[in-house]
């Protein structure tokens, strides 16, 4: 109602200009005759004048009505330089803000259900540099008045801000029209009030934010170097730290556009990912389904049968299959690409200098343009008393300690219920071992919907995993870790103990605190991904805030490219589309938003699902577990905000939806795509269906039904 009445008091004010046709005092000839009238009249009633003229130019301004450039004149003849800019410039501002906070509350939300995610990045800018863009655009005469407080009122910049940047940002414009007004009877034509040196001033005047700021940024990086020399040349354009997948990537960027670059790496090439991560635990996650196939092979008409499980021989042919990916990252590989590599430990001497402490008992000292941190993440090991006499491994020792045994361990204590300990439990579970998981919180994969973690939890128990939600680790003692819930003490006996519950960014060893480089949790970065030294970047888990592997390549990029070509321009990180997918069996893949994270972020959004129990070909592979759920916003628009999908090959299944999210592709088009049968990916395609059938026209197709009863006689 309240929208209502705003648009019909902006509706009757427009009506009124067109039916007592107003336009044609907004004339240059108009407003002559009418300062000619009025002076008199305003000698005798100088405040019932200038109240009137006030209102009209506030009622002119907020309905967006041409007409406010001739009245400034026409407020220069009547009233003079002094008062008539002043009364313009309140009146202006007034004007221009009630026409700001029309468009705020009567569009802006429509437009932000449309184009929601389009209008963050405008919306940081804004909330960053809103004045900045005000203040040149109410600079800058080109730009038409109106349109500005139009298009200001969609944004999230503040109302306060808006009025004082308005007033100030009008203020020398409304002074050169009312003095222009002050000689209104010698004016011919409006096109020549403004020359072409007033209006370059105006432009100039309008950049001064934009110069103040980069003068400030100068001087601010001047500060940030103070005390540290820079080398009149350098050994190299890039130094990078680490090669795991964003060094890796850095480097390779790096020596394709023919940049000299450094890689030092103090341990095996390709990082956590090829030798400890995701890499082994996908070969052992495998060999686990295999077994698992086996046992229950009477699901595909076969007769079951317990597996043997030769321990050795699968943790060799995990190992083999690390070996097998090797030569991708290798140090001849890269070499070969024209990367310098070093095997040694890096640290940071000053902002453009590495001292490296190489493998081979040597040193060697480098002056670098830039500087690329990717020195990854390392399992976090909590504060548990008689953790450091237990013997504990993790996601990065456990493989080495494996390959040595003969058998699996008989009983296996994994602690924390996150994707690693998730699929690590359900493998080992799955190769023989009695495993017993912990999980502090109520349930495991705690950043899932509860509909996902449910799942999550029946698939581990069904593979042999007593799984303890609610149980606080309180102490480890003789091969025992003592739980605690609802004030029991309930203990975990365990032949060997695996901590698997999160990863923290390797942020010491590397020179960051003894140059000042800013670090909490991660290093700190801006949107570049440079720390507080303009050349010095970082990627990967050791900048968060995700700690994925292809999050670490894709933020490389930027990393990168902002270190060797910056100068001319930078790119912000994007992370609006960032999948992830855990390993159990079935996958459990997801992109953008979850429904509580829709609720946590106060987002109204539709919920479409399809049981993967219905897809044919899942049907004929007995892989029936699961479903693919996608949110859509609320009111029946089809932009895919999210989608988490639980089955075989999710993974996979995931990147129709990435790529939809990525170029805005809506699940109409989905729908409309033919897809291969019998496939996994229909099922991609039958969620596009649900939500189709839930929008159909059923007033239309009453009519369509009539139609036909008609056509038939």
């Amino acid at each position: 109602m309240k929208k209502i009445i705003i648009l019909a008091a902006l509706a009757a004010i427009v009506a009124a200009y067109f039916i007592f046709d107003l336009g044609q005092y907004f004339t240059l000839q108009g407003i002559k005759q009418a300062v000619s009238q009025w002076e008199a009249f305003y000698a005798e009633n100088p405040v019932a004048v200038l109240a009137g003229f006030f209102a009209i130019y506030v009622a002119v301004t907020a309905a967006s009505i041409p007409g406010a450039g001739i009245m400034t004149l026409a407020a220069g003849a009547l009233f003079g330089l002094v008062t008539g800019t002043i009364l313009v410039s309140f009146a202006s501002t007034i004007g221009a803000t009630l026409a700001f906070l029309s468009s705020r509350y009567v569009l802006r939300d429509t437009i932000e259900a449309r184009f929601g995610e389009r209008l963050k990045a405008i919306n940081a800018g804004l909330e960053r540099d809103g004045a900045f863009y005000l203040f040149s655009l109410r600079m800058i005469p080109a730009f038409p008045f109106f349109v500005v407080n139009l298009v200001m009122g969609l944004t999230r910049i503040r109302t306060w801000t808006y009025v004082w940047v308005s007033q100030l940002g009008m203020l020398l414009g409304t002074i050169a029209y009312v003095n222009a007004g002050t000689q209104l009877a010698r004016i011919e034509s409006t096109s020549g009030l403004l020359s072409p040196v007033l209006i370059g001033s105006f432009v100039f005047l309008g950049i001064v934010p934009w110069l103040a700021k980069l003068v400030t940024g100068f001087i601010k990086r001047r500060k940030v170097y103070a005390g540290f020399t820079r080398p009149k040349k350098f050994d190299r354009n890039l130094v990078v730290i680490g090669a795991g997948s964003a060094g890796l990537v850095s480097a390779y960027i790096a020596a394709q556009v023919k940049a000299s670059v450094t890689l030092v790496e103090a341990n095996e090439m390709g990082g956590d990912c090829l030798n400890t991560g995701c890499v082994p635990s996908k070969a052992i996650i495998k060999s686990a389904k295999v077994a698992a196939m086996m046992r229950h092979a009477d699901r595909y008409g076969l007769e079951p049968v317990e597996p043997k499980v030769p321990f050795k021989a699968v943790m060799a042919r995990v190992l083999d299959t690390v070996k097998a990916i090797e030569p991708h990252d290798s140090v001849e590989r890269y070499t070969d690409l024209g990367v310098d590599v070093v095997k040694g430990y890096a640290t940071i001497i000053d902002p453009w200098t590495v001292e490296i402490a190489r493998n081979d008992g040597g040193s060697q000292r480098l002056t670098t343009r830039s500087i690329i941190i990717a020195s990854g993440a390392e399992p976090v090991v909590p504060p548990i008393p008689g953790m450091d006499t237990s013997g504990y491994l993790t996601s990065e020792t456990m493989w080495d300690a494996f390959a040595q045994m003969d058998k699996a361990p008989a009983r296996i204590a994994v602690l924390g219920g996150g994707p690693i300990g998730c699929e690590l439990s359900q493998a080992l579970a799955r190769l023989g071992s009695q495993v017993t998981q912990v999980e502090m919180a109520a349930q495991v994969l705690g950043r899932e919907d509860d509909d996902v973690s449910d799942l999550a939890r029946a698939v581990l128990t069904e593979s042999g995993v007593r799984l303890l939600t609610g149980h606080k680790a309180v102490r480890i003692e003789d091969g025992v870790l003592i739980t605690e819930a609802d004030g029991a003490e309930v203990p975990v006996p365990f032949d060997a103990l695996i901590v698997a519950v999160g990863r923290k960014a390797r942020l010491t060893g590397f020179g960051l605190e003894t140059i000042g480089v800013d670090t909490a949790r991660t290093v700190t970065t801006d949107e570049f991904l440079a720390t507080k030294f303009p050349n010095i970047f970082a990627a990967g888990d050791v900048a968060g805030p995700y700690q994925f592997t292809h999050t670490a390549s894709h933020q490389a990029w930027y990393a990168s490219v902002n270190a060797l070509f910056g100068m001319f321009r930078k790119f912000k990180a994007d992370y609006r589309v960032i999948p992830a997918v855990t390993f159990l069996d079935p996958e459990i893949a997801r992109v953008g938003i979850n429904e509580r994270e829709a609720a946590e972020q106060g987002i109204a959004v539709e919920v479409t699902r399809y049981e993967i129990d219905d897809l044919d070909r899942a049907i004929a592979e007995s892989e029936t577990k699961g479903f693919v759920k996608v949110l859509t916003p609320a009111g029946g628009k089809d932009t895919v905000l999210g989608a988490t999908i639980v089955g075989a090959h999710a993974g996979e299944l995931l990147a129709e939806y990435v790529l939809a999210m990525k170029h805005g592709i809506g699940l109409n088009k989905i729908l409309g795509t033919i897809h291969s049968y019998p496939t996994m990916a229909e099922a991609n395609k039958f969620a596009a269906g649900n939500w189709k059938k839930a929008h159909k026209p059923e007033a239309v197709l009453k009519w369509v039904e009539r139609y036909h009863a008609w056509m038939r006689g």
